[in-house]
């Protein structure tokens, strides 16, 4: 993902920002900013050609005070409903105790800066919209100021601000509210000035999250809670095998369950299902278990996850396409045999099995249709429903719902969750209809983190370091066939896939890494942190035993090692150092201390963790995380992402955190099957620290879960002198 990051930003160079203002019919003030490279609105740089976009705000100052700021982005617990607003109420020096958000609908005026459409994905949603609106807020408050001036005449320079007030010269002050209107007939200032980090009022504060007293009374609600006037409830009967097709059904004791109003084959985006479509969930769930379908699963491969090892297995030994090369490649064969290593690891298919099942509701009026959907592809998902729908994209209003995790989930490239539902509600024009996956529908229905093999043969110096690295990688391309494919699939290589690896920030010379993408009937999709959650591993776990094999101290072995600009990563090892110092030598019999560190998305991470075994599993004590995320705009919610994705980390570790596959048929089905870590399994105790930085943020919702699964595991080899070379751990 990191890779689709840059490629993207490297595209956005030639790209502009354009702001409009207007004031509301029912008084107050709307501004609406599409920020697309973030140096044009500083005062200094060239002024972008103006250009009219529709007036969706993202900033409402309404008559009585309260100030509306709209978020660009999903908030399906990552934070950003509050991290947002958050900065663009510094600039604006917006009283935050008069500050609510929502979520934006799908508009061009909410498209990703860099990648130019509207999303939440690749840890960006700060990374690429910090800037974007800061200039909102300065923007705005610049208006707001050069409103007052002119109704006291004075300068604007003889004004200042603070909690939603312009103070002027002679005690003369007015709120926002009061200036709101007129502002809004103000012409845009081409540059404003932006704060000094000195500055910041609320920017680095430990801010409450606004979502969280709704969430925490249940009173928020998600998509799945949506509730409309005559809706109905769909639910899908989909092929045991991934492209499967509908010969023939029979739907009579399906029909017959009270509330059933239809029952019909609709189109997947490969292969067909049914559809049952009744007045409420229970009965389209019962009419669905009567159905008698005869599936066609002929012509598509049956994909067996222990025939897939075996062949992984034999492509691992041969050079696949080169990720990249260094050095020199015969290096390897001048390292005598008892100075070289070869592993080889194993990784599964992953379900992200989200605490809300996929749903999506639609609503289908001929010439014009709504839909209602927790989507992290807003642009994507609202062109898929237009075109099965025979709309243009800009008929159909795209409400984005608060939503219960995704974790990659809810970015898939093809929309077919959001394509079914069109469908469906299609053939009920006229009639809400809600499209609900069951947890048994999601665990089975694929767009999982591919299956990997990892194959490493390294050469070892005499000074104990890595003198020549060979890594093949096989799994999945998660990107080929989608519209990122030309953007970040090189050479026959996806990036997605040598993350973490193919661009390491140890300094390895004579360095090889190729990949192999077999091509299996099994939809993949990306797993938070991507390619990083088996690349890290693989590369933090031999790191590790290089360091025992050397017997040089962990985090010493990791210093040496590290490239001179590695600079995230090291601050971020320097001070989870200092602070996991005292407890990592004092600690009890039976107790072993492991430690891991990575670079994803541009921000460095550093972990240690205090490990036992306790009825044949790992028990995690503590960890103590260091993160360097240059400007850390919450540090509560930075908190918060790095204990959760600690323990969401942990489900790569858990006995039964596996999809397997035999005759192409999925053998898990619940949370029986493919089990998330329980508190017993999640660390007792996470400590997080930030390093102090100006620098621009950077992603913070991924990069705490590569780390943690590598650092128990170094810990385990050392309270029990076996190395773990395949997840999840089945034994210890």
């Amino acid at each position: 993902m990191r890779e689709l990051l840059k490629a993207a930003s490297d595209r956005a160079l030639s790209r502009r920002r354009f702001l409009r203002v207007s004031a509301t019919a029912a008084g107050g003030l709307l501004v609406s900013l599409y920020v697309d490279l973030p140096a044009f609105a500083q005062e200094g740089t060239e002024a972008p050609p103006q250009k009219i976009f529709p007036p969706d705000a993202f900033v409402h100052i309404r008559p009585d005070g309260q100030i509306l700021i709209t978020v660009n982005r999903l908030e399906f617990g990552q934070g950003v409903h509050t991290s947002l607003p958050m900065i663009l109420a510094d600039e604006m020096d917006a009283d935050w105790s008069q500050v609510v958000a929502e979520l934006a609908p799908a508009a061009d005026v909410y498209k990703d800066p860099i990648f130019g459409f509207q999303f939440v994905g690749g840890s960006g949603s700060i990374a690429h919209s910090f800037q974007q609106y800061r200039e909102l807020g300065a923007k705005t408050r610049a208006m707001l100021v050069a409103t007052a001036a002119d109704r006291w005449h004075v300068t604007p320079d003889q004004c200042r601000t603070a909690n939603s007030v312009v103070y002027g010269p002679g005690n003369q002050s007015a709120r926002y509210a009061e200036l709101a209107a007129d502002a809004g007939r103000k012409p845009v200032p081409d540059k404003v000035r932006l704060k000094e980090p000195s500055e910041f009022r609320l920017i680095g504060k430990r801010v409450r999250r606004l979502d969280s007293r709704a969430k925490c009374d249940g009173s928020q609600k998600f998509g799945l809670d949506l509730d409309l006037p005559g809706m109905k409830i769909a639910l899908i009967a989909r092929p045991p095998v991934f492209g499967g097709r509908v010969r023939s059904f029979t739907d009579k004791e399906a029909r017959s369950i009270a509330g059933v109003r239809d029952v019909f084959e609709i189109p997947l985006v490969k292969g067909t299902a049914v559809a049952v479509v009744a007045d409420k969930f229970w009965a389209a769930k019962q009419a669905r278990d009567r159905l008698k379908i005869d599936w066609d699963l002929s012509g598509i491969e049956h994909a067996d996850s222990s025939q897939l090892l075996s062949r992984y297995k034999e492509l691992a030994r041969t050079t696949g396409n080169i990720a990249v090369s260094t050095g020199d490649q015969k290096a390897m064969d001048a390292i005598a045999a008892p100075n070289r290593m070869v592993a080889e690891y194993e990784f599964p298919y992953l379900a992200h099995a989200a605490m809300e099942p996929l749903n999506t509701t639609i609503r289908f009026d001929g010439d014009r249709a709504e839909a209602w959907v927790g989507s992290q592809f807003q642009t994507f998902d609202q062109m898929a429903i237009a075109e099965v729908l025979g709309l243009k994209p800009e008929q159909v209003t795209f409400h984005t719902e608060m939503t219960g995790g995704g974790f990659g989930r809810r970015a898939v490239a093809d929309s077919h969750v959001q394509r079914e539902a069109a469908v469906i509600a299609k053939r009920l024009r006229g009639t809400p209809v809600k499209l609900v996956w069951t947890r048994e529908d999601d665990i089975q229905g694929g767009y999982y983190r591919p299956m990997h093999v990892h194959r490493v043969e390294i050469g070892i110096g005499q000074d104990g370091m890595p003198a020549a690295w060979r890594h093949v990688i096989v799994g999945q391309s998660i990107l080929a066939g989608t519209p990122f494919a030309a953007m970040v699939v090189k050479n026959g290589v996806d990036g997605t896939a040598v993350e973490g690896t193919a661009d390491t920030h140890y300094n390895i010379p004579n360095f090889h890494v190729s990949a192999h993408h077999p091509i299996v009937n099994v939809p993949v999709l990306w797993w938070r942190s991507v390619g990083n959650t088996h690349t890290a591993f693989v590369m933090e776990t031999l790191i590790d035993e290089l360091a025992t094999r050397a017997r040089i101290d962990p985090i010493v072995y990791r210093r040496k090692l590290l490239k001179a600009d590695a600079g995230k990563l090291r601050r971020a090892l320097d001070l989870m150092d200092e602070k996991s110092a005292a407890w990592r030598t004092k600690l009890p019999p039976g107790h072993a201390f492991g430690i891991s560190c990575h670079e994803a998305f541009d921000t460095g991470v550093a972990c240690a963790v205090d490990v036992s075994i306790e009825n044949k599993r790992p028990k995690i004590h503590r960890v103590t995380i260091a993160l360097d995320p240059g400007v850390a705009v919450n540090p509560l919610t930075i908190e918060s992402q790095f204990q959760a994705g600690v323990a969401f980390g942990v489900s790569q570790l858990v006995a039964k955190g596996a999809i397997t596959l035999k005759d192409g048929r999925v053998e898990q089905r619940n949370f029986d099957g493919y089990t998330p870590p329980y508190i017993v399994d999640a660390p007792v105790t996470v400590d997080v620290h930030i390093v102090p930085s100006t620098e621009a943020p950077t992603g913070c919702g991924e990069p705490p879960v590569p780390v943690i699964s590598p650092a128990v595991v170094n810990a385990l080899a050392r309270l029990t002198g076996k190395r773990y070379r395949s997840l999840p751990l089945l034994t210890i």
